[in-house]
């Protein structure tokens, strides 16, 4: 990292492998119950088993198992990325981490990219599209609510220890804003993407990458034909990602009783080149696909 572009604010600690004030640490139980707080000077955590002063734990290293006055034990680690987007304050519904890694992945959020993202919400896919573009890249953030974007801000802040100088967060529509310059990718997390569709069109370069996140099929279809009208961007590709947790005690291995599924799509396509008219998908379309079939 840069001077210009901060890490996580423990990044000294973190490469120590050691807890200093300032950090944020995770504590788990023998069943697994999880909690969470800041190490403060002169603070202490009391459970309903006795306390932990804070000062106590400056020093010690990840992995370490830590106890109450009274006896009770926890596992000590920093939270990783997923664990802090999932318990920071929320004002809008947060891009959980499966998606956030399959959008750095399908997306192929590189470090030194130039990422325009619309619709923060609370700022999980921020902090981590900040994350992958590097000190070299920038996120250009645009969000239509002002109670949202104050959320993601102090998330923002909060994780990095400050506002990362590669990253500005405007007020207002995506697709009323004006840019100086191209973008790599353009992510969209709203409620109606094909809106943005010429939006992304006139500032992706060529090659560049466009990613949406929806919720439902009449999104995710509305924006992929939009992105087929237009005629700028390559044949969309959608998929959505499930993933189910196995438990394994002994010899009884069985898949968890519940799992992560559906939270949402991910349609993806790419810039054409201008003037490049893009080639035609050979497609034998079902019945009654683009309307009343014909007798």
């Amino acid at each position: 990292m840069s001077e210009n572009t901060p890490a996580p604010k423990s990044l000294a600690s973190l490469q120590a492998g050691t807890f200093a004030y300032g950090d944020r640490i995770q504590l788990t139980d023998p069943k697994g119950k999880m909690y969470s707080l800041t190490i403060t000077a002169g603070k202490e955590w009391h459970t309903h088993k006795g306390w932990i002063v804070h000062d106590e734990l400056v020093g010690i290293p990840e992995g370490s198992v830590i106890s109450t006055t009274a006896g009770l034990k926890f596992t000590a680690f920093k939270p990783l990325l997923g664990d802090y987007v999932l318990s920071m304050p929320r004002g809008a519904t947060i891009v959980y981490p499966k998606d956030a890694a399959f959008i750095l992945g399908f997306a192929d959020i590189y470090p030194g990219a130039r990422v325009l993202e619309a619709g923060v919400g609370s700022g999980a896919l921020t902090i981590t599209l900040l994350r992958a573009v590097g000190a070299e890249g920038l996120v250009h953030s645009v969000e239509r609510r002002e109670e949202f974007a104050d959320i993601a801000k102090a998330n923002v802040n909060d994780y990095f220890g400050e506002t990362p100088s590669n990253w500005s967060c405007d007020l207002g529509s995506v697709q009323e804003k004006e840019f100086t310059h191209q973008f790599d990718r353009v992510v969209l997390d709203m409620l109606a993407p094909w809106e943005c569709v010429d939006m992304a069109a006139n500032v992706l370069r060529p090659g560049g990458v466009f990613l949406a996140y929806v919720a439902t099929t009449t999104q995710l279809s509305a924006t992929a034909e939009a992105l087929k009208a237009d005629g700028r961007f390559t044949e969309p590709e959608s998929n959505e990602s499930m993933i189910r947790g196995w438990h394994h005690e002994g010899l009884a291995v069985r898949p968890q009783q519940r799992m992560i599924a559906h939270t949402g799509f991910l349609i993806i396509s790419r810039r054409m080149a201008p003037g490049v008219e893009v080639l035609a998908r050979r497609r034998r379309p079902a019945k009654g696909a683009y309307g009343v079939a014909e007798e």
